[in-house]
C-alpha cells in the first residue's frame, strides 16, 4: 500500500493558505509511478501575497523585529529549526525518498546536513554583529569610516528536485542568517518536504512572512517570483537553460542574482592509482544521487596504459551497485525522478550508441524492475569529444569515458566544455594532484575523491556552470549588502569654495 505524503496548502505569512486557483499538482512516486499526493500550484497571484508578506515582515517595526534584530535572535529561530528536523529525521527522509527516488539511507544523510546548515548559518548570524562598523584604515586623519553588512531585502529561492530540501536549505539558512526575508520556490517535481519545512516554521513561531513557500510550476509561479520588482534578489540553482531565463528577468530590473547551474565535470584516474579504490570513487562521483547531481563527474579521463583493466574494475564495480525501491535495505541506486527524465535519458544513450559509442555496462532498464523510472548505471567507451554524450550535461546514472597519454593532454580534455562547476583527480602523486587542481577550470575540484560537501566550503562554478557561491562564509555574503559610512572629524571647515561671508 502507497505511503500518503501530508495534504499541505501554500504557506504564506505565517499561515496555510489555498492558491487562489485551488489547483493541485500531482505527486508521483518515481519508484511506482503511482500518485501518492498533492501540492498546492501556486500562480502570479499568490506571488503577490508571498512578496507582499515578505516585504511586511521585512520593514516589521522598522526591521527591528528581524531585518536588524540582532544576529542572536534570529540564530535562535535557525537553532530551533534544526532540532525540530533533526527530530523529524525519519519522517523527513522517507518522504523524501519517496518524492524524488533518492535511495533512503542517502535522504537520511541528506537531513542530517540540512540540520547541521541551519546550525552552521546560526553561528554566522550571532558573528555577524561583531562584524558591523568594522572600521577603515585611510590616508587622511580628518576622516574615519566604517563599512555595515544590511540584508539585501526581500529574496526569491527557486530551488531543484535533486537535493529538494537541502539546496532549499543551502538559502534559506544564509539569506535568513543575514536579515532577509524570503519567498522559497521548490521544483514541483519534488516539493514535499520544503512544504514540510513550513510546518516547522510554523512549531517554532518563525515571525509572520520571514519565510514563504509556494509550490507550483515554473512558468506559473517561478517566473512571476523571479520577475516581480519587489523582490530584491534571486537566487536559483537548476538547468542552465532556466538560469538564462532567470538572469534576464533579472536583467530587466538590474536585479542581482547568483546561479548554480549545470555542469558536466571530469575525473582524472592517472596511471598510479590503486584501481579499486580509484573506481570506487568513479563510481560514485557519477551515480551517488542517482546519477542526478549538477557535479557529477560524469565524463572520465583514464591514463591509456591503465584503461583497460580499470574499466574492467568499473564495470564489475557498477554491476554490483544495488538498484531497487529507494525504501528497500541497502538501495544504492533508485528511479530518475520522473518519466520526462527517464526518456531523455535513455534517448541521449540511443543516440550514443547510434553514432558509434559502445555501452560497456547498463544503458536500459534493469530486468528485476518492471515499474518505476529506473535506469541501470551506464558507462559508455568510444566517445568522441563532438558526441553529445560527451558535450551535453545528461542528469542521470550515464558515465562517459575518454583515455589520455600525458597530464597536458588530460586537462585540455578536461576543460574543454562550456560548464566548469567540479572536477577530480586520482592519483598517488599529490605534486600532480596540486598541478591539475589548478589547471583545472572550475569552482571545485576534489582530490582522491568525487563529490564529498561541506557547509563550510564555498560551492559554485565557473563559466555557464553560473556564478556566486554557496556555503561557508561567502554563503552569506550573497544576501549581505556592504555599505560603507564615512565621517568628517575636523572641527575646520572643508574650504574648498571660498566662503560668501568673507566675500
Amino acid at each position: 500500500m502507497e505511503t500518503k505524503i501530508p495534504c499541505r496548502q501554500l504557506f504564506i505569512d505565517g499561515k496555510w493558505v489555498e492558491p487562489i486557483t485551488k489547483r493541485r499538482i500531482p505527486v508521483i512516486n518515481p519508484a511506482t509511478e503511482q500518485t501518492i499526493g498533492l501540492i498546492p500550484a501556486a500562480t502570479g497571484e499568490d506571488v503577490e501575497l508571498a512578496v507582499d508578506a515578505a516585504r511586511r515582515a521585512f520593514a516589521r517595526n522598522k526591521g527591528a523585529d528581524w531585518a536588524k534584530a540582532p544576529g542572536a535572535v534570529r540564530a535562535k529561530y535557525l537553532r530551533a529549526i534544526a532540532a525540530k528536523i533533526t527530530e523529524r529525521k525519519t519522517e523527513l527522509a522517507k518522504l523524501e525518498a519517496l518524492d524524488c527516488g533518492k535511495p533512503l539511507d542517502e535522504a537520511a544523510w541528506d537531513i542530517d546536513d540540512v540540520a547541521s546548515c541551519f546550525e552552521y548559518f546560526a553561528d554566522h548570524a550571532e558573528a555577524l554583529d561583531a562584524q558591523q562598523k568594522a572600521p577603515l584604515s585611510l590616508p587622511m586623519e580628518t576622516f574615519k569610516c566604517h563599512i555595515l553588512k544590511e540584508p539585501v531585502g526581500v529574496v526569491g529561492l527557486i530551488t531543484p528536485w535533486n537535493y529538494p530540501l537541502l539546496m532549499a536549505t543551502w538559502k534559506v539558512a544564509p539569506a535568513l542568517a543575514a536579515g532577509c526575508t524570503a519567498i522559497l520556490k521548490p521544483s514541483e517535481l519534488a516539493s514535499v518536504t520544503c512544504l514540510e519545512l513550513a510546518d516547522v516554521c510554523i512549531e517554532v513561531g518563525l515571525p509572520p512572512g520571514v519565510l514563504n513557500i509556494l509550490t507550483g510550476l515554473g512558468p506559473e509561479a517561478g517566473a512571476p517570483l523571479a520577475s516581480h520588482p519587489h523582490v530584491d534578489k534571486i537566487a536559483f540553482t537548476g538547468s542552465t537553460v532556466t538560469g538564462s531565463k532567470i538572469m534576464t528577468a533579472a536583467a530587466q530590473l538590474v536585479k542581482p542574482v547568483s546561479l548554480e547551474l549545470g555542469g558536466k565535470s571530469p575525473i582524472l584516474v592517472f596511471e598510479d592509482v590503486d584501481l579499486d579504490k580509484a573506481a570506487e570513487w568513479t563510481a560514485f562521483g557519477c551515480f551517488w544521487t542517482n546519477g542526478q547531481i549538477c557535479s557529477a563527474t560524469s565524463r572520465l579521463l583514464v591514463h591509456e596504459s591503465i584503461a583497460a583493466e580499470f574499466l574492467d574494475k568499473l564495470v564489475k564495480w557498477t554491476k554490483n551497485i544495488k538498484i531497487s525501491d529507494p525504501l528497500e535495505e541497502g538501495c544504492r541506486l533508485g528511479p530518475v525522478v520522473s518519466r520526462e527524465q527517464y526518456e531523455k535519458i535513455l534517448k541521449l544513450v540511443s543516440t550514443a550508441k547510434s553514432e558509434g559509442a559502445t555501452i560497456l555496462c547498463g544503458g536500459g532498464r534493469p530486468q528485476h524492475l518492471k515499474m518505476g523510472f529506473y535506469i541501470e548505471p551506464t558507462i559508455i567507451s568510444d566517445v568522441t569529444t563532438s558526441m553529445q554524450i560527451w558535450r551535453e550535461e545528461v542528469f542521470g546514472p550515464v558515465l562517459c569515458v575518454k583515455t589520455f597519454s600525458s597530464e597536458d593532454e588530460a586537462i585540455e580534455l578536461a576543460n574543454d566544455t562550456q560548464y566548469g562547476l567540479a572536477g577530480a583527480v586520482i592519483s598517488n602523486d599529490l605534486e600532480r594532484c596540486e598541478r591539475v587542481s589548478k589547471a583545472l577550470n572550475a569552482g571545485i575540484v576534489w582530490i582522491n575523491c568525487s563529490q564529498p560537501c561541506f557547509c563550510q566550503a564555498p560551492w559554485g562554478g565557473n563559466k555557464r556552470s553560473g556564478f556566486g557561491r554557496e556555503l561557508g562564509p561567502r554563503g552569506l555574503d550573497n544576501y549581505l549588502s556592504v555599505k560603507q559610512v564615512t565621517q568628517y572629524l575636523s572641527n575646520e571647515p572643508w574650504g574648498w569654495y571660498q566662503s560668501p561671508s568673507k566675500l
